[in-house]
C-alpha cells in the first residue's frame, strides 16, 4: 500500500513537474531536473528519465517558440530599421539636393550686409530723386517758356551719373585691389578727379551741340540757340559736377574708413545727388542766357576752354589719365546722343506729364533708379572680372544669376516705393492754392491717376527697365573686357544710355497699358 502510494506520488510529481515545466524557463527546468534526481525509491530512474524527457521536450518546445517569436520580432525590427534608414536617406537627399533655397535664399542670407547697405543707399537716393521730381514738376512753367529745354534735361542728368558713377566704380575696384590711397596730387584718386573735371566740361559743350543738332534733324521745335544750349549745359554741368566730385571723394573715403562695399552704395548715392543737383543747376544757368553779347561771349569762352583742356590732357597728362579720357569720350558721346533722344521724346509728350504731375515726380527717380541698379550690378561684375572671379562668357554663368537676383530684389522694393511716393507727393501738391499751382505751370485738377495705378505703372515699367539694366551691365562689362578696355569705365555709361532710353520707352509702354496716354 505504501509502495503503491509512493509510486503514485512519484508519477504525479513527475507529471506535475513536466506540466509545470512547460510554463517555466529552461533555468527552472534545470532546477526541476535536479529535484527529480532527489526522488527516492525504485522508480527514481524512471522518474528521472521522465523528468529528462519533460525537460528536453520543454526545451525543444520553448526553443521552437522562442525561435518563432524572435524571428518575427527581428523581422519587424528590420522592417522598422529599413523604414527609419530609408526615411533618413530621403531626408538626407532632400537636404543635399540642389535646391532654389540654398542658391537664392541662402545667397541673399549671405549677402545680408549688401542688402542692408544697398537698400539704405537706394531708398536714400530714391528720396533725393523724388525731391528732384518735385523740382521738375515745379519748373513746368519754365519748360513752357523755354521751349526745347526739356530736350537737355535727361541728357544732363544722365551724363552726371555716367561720369561720376564710372569714377565711383573705378575707385571701388582700386579699393578692393589695394591700389587706393587718399592722395589728391598723384595716384588713382588724383587721376580720377582730373578726368571727371575734364569730362564734365567737355560733355557740357558736346551735349549742347548734340541737342540743337537732333532738334533740327528730327524737327523738334526749340527756341534755344546753340549758344544758349552751351551756356545752360556747360555752366549747369560745372556747378553740379564740382559738388558731385566732392561727394564721390567723400563716399570713397568713408568706404575705406568704415569698411563699406562701394559697389553697393556709389551708384545709387551719386545718381541721387546728380539728380538733386543737376536740375537746380540747369535752372540757375538759364538766367545767364538772353543777355546781349555776354551770353554769346561766355559760350565761346567755354568752347575754347573745353577744347584746350582736352588737348593739354592728352599731351601732358599721365598715361592713366590719357587712358581714362580716351576710353570715356567715345562712350560718353554715345550716351549723350541716346539720352538726348529721351529728351526729344519727353519734349514730344510733355503735355501728358504736365497734366499728371505725379508722372513728372516719378520720371527722374524712375530713370535714375534703373541706372543705379545697373550701376551696382556693373560695379560688382567689374570687380569680379578684375579679381578673376568671373569668366567673360557669351552667356551669363550660373553664378551671375545670384547677382541678378540681388538686383531684382532691390528693384522690387524701390520701384514700388517710388510709385506710391509719387502719388502721395502729387496729392500733397494738390493741397496748394490754385494760384501757386498756376504759377508753377500746373493745373488744379487731378494730379495723379491713383495710388494703385501709380504702383502698377512703376512696377511694370521697372521690371522692363531692370531687365534691360541687367543685360546692359553684364554684356557691357564682358565686351569691354574682351576688347581690352576697362569695364569700370564702360559699364555705367552703357547702362545709363540703355536704361534711359529703354526705361523711358518702358514707362511709355506702361502708360499705354494703363490707358494714361
Amino acid at each position: 500500500m505504501s509502495s503503491f502510494f509512493f509510486r503514485a506520488m512519484s508519477d504525479g510529481f513527475a507529471q506535475g513537474a513536466i506540466t509545470d515545466a512547460s510554463l517555466c524557463s529552461s533555468a527552472e527546468g534545470e532546477a526541476l531536473k535536479g529535484r527529480c534526481v532527489l526522488t527516492s525509491g525504485g522508480e527514481s530512474r524512471r522518474v528521472l528519465r521522465a523528468c529528462e524527457a519533460g525537460v528536453l521536450g520543454l526545451g525543444s518546445l520553448y526553443n521552437t517558440g522562442t525561435s518563432v517569436y524572435t524571428t518575427r520580432v527581428a523581422e519587424a525590427e528590420k522592417r522598422r530599421s529599413r523604414v527609419r534608414a530609408g526615411g533618413e536617406a530621403v531626408r538626407r537627399r532632400i537636404r543635399e539636393r540642389p535646391r532654389l533655397r540654398p542658391r537664392v535664399y541662402g545667397y541673399l542670407t549671405e549677402e545680408k550686409e549688401s542688402l542692408r547697405q544697398g537698400f539704405a543707399a537706394l531708398f536714400l537716393s530714391s528720396t533725393g530723386e523724388l525731391v528732384a521730381g518735385i523740382a521738375l514738376a515745379g519748373i513746368a512753367g519754365i519748360l513752357d517758356q523755354l521751349v526745347g529745354l526739356a530736350v537737355l534735361i535727361p541728357a544732363a542728368i544722365g551724363m552726371r551719373g555716367a561720369i561720376f558713377g564710372a569714377m565711383g566704380s573705378r575707385l571701388s575696384t582700386a579699393i578692393q585691389t589695394g591700389l587706393f590711397s587718399f592722395n589728391l596730387r598723384r595716384g588713382v584718386l588724383a587721376e580720377n578727379v582730373q578726368a571727371a573735371a575734364i569730362l564734365s566740361l567737355v560733355s557740357g559743350v558736346f551735349l549742347a551741340f548734340a541737342a540743337r543738332l537732333l532738334c533740327d534733324f528730327l524737327g523738334v521745335r526749340t527756341e534755344l540757340s546753340v549758344f544758349d544750349y552751351v551756356v545752360i549745359s556747360t555752366v549747369g554741368g560745372i556747378i553740379a559736377g564740382v559738388l558731385l566730385l566732392g561727394i564721390t571723394v567723400l563716399v570713397a573715403r568713408l568706404s575705406v574708413a568704415r569698411g563699406w562695399d562701394m559697389d553697393n552704395i556709389a551708384a545709387p548715392m551719386i545718381t541721387a545727388c546728380g539728380d538733386i543737383l543737376t536740375l537746380p543747376a540747369l535752372v540757375a544757368a538759364t538766367y545767364l542766357i538772353g543777355i546781349p553779347v555776354f551770353s554769346n561771349v561766355l559760350a565761346g569762352v567755354l568752347i575754347v576752354i573745353a577744347v584746350g583742356v582736352v588737348v593739354a590732357a592728352f599731351r601732358v597728362g599721365v598715361p592713366s589719365l590719357r587712358r581714362i579720357l580716351a576710353e570715356s569720350l567715345p562712350i560718353l558721346a554715345m550716351t549723350g546722343m541716346v539720352t538726348i533722344l529721351v529728351g526729344v521724346a519727353l519734349e514730344d509728350r510733355k503735355e501728358t506729364f504736365v497734366a499728371l504731375p505725379a508722372l513728372f515726380i516719378l520720371l527722374p527717380a524712375f530713370l535714375q533708379e534703373g541706372g543705379a541698379l545697373g550701376g551696382m550690378l556693373s560695379s560688382r561684375l567689374s570687380s569680379k572680372i578684375h579679381l578673376g572671379l568671373l569668366a567673360p562668357r557669351g552667356l551669363p554663368p550660373v553664378a551671375t544669376f545670384r547677382d541678378f537676383t540681388l538686383i531684382y530684389t532691390f528693384a522690387t522694393g524701390v520701384y514700388l516705393f517710388i510709385g506710391g511716393a509719387s502719388h502721395w507727393l502729387a496729392v500733397a501738391l494738390g493741397a496748394l492754392s490754385p494760384q501757386l499751382l498756376a504759377a508753377l505751370g500746373l493745373g488744379s485738377g487731378r494730379l495723379s491717376p491713383g495710388f494703385l495705378t501709380m504702383l502698377g505703372v512703376s512696377a511694370l515699367a521697372g521690371l522692363i527697365a531692370t531687365t534691360a539694366a541687367a543685360l546692359a551691365a553684364y554684356y557691357g562689362s564682358i565686351l569691354s573686357y574682351r576688347a581690352g578696355l576697362d569695364p569700370d569705365t564702360y559699364g555705367i555709361p552703357i547702362i545709363t544710355a540703355a536704361v534711359d532710353l529703354l526705361g523711358f520707352m518702358s514707362l511709355i509702354i506702361a502708360l499705354v497699358v494703363f490707358h494714361l496716354v
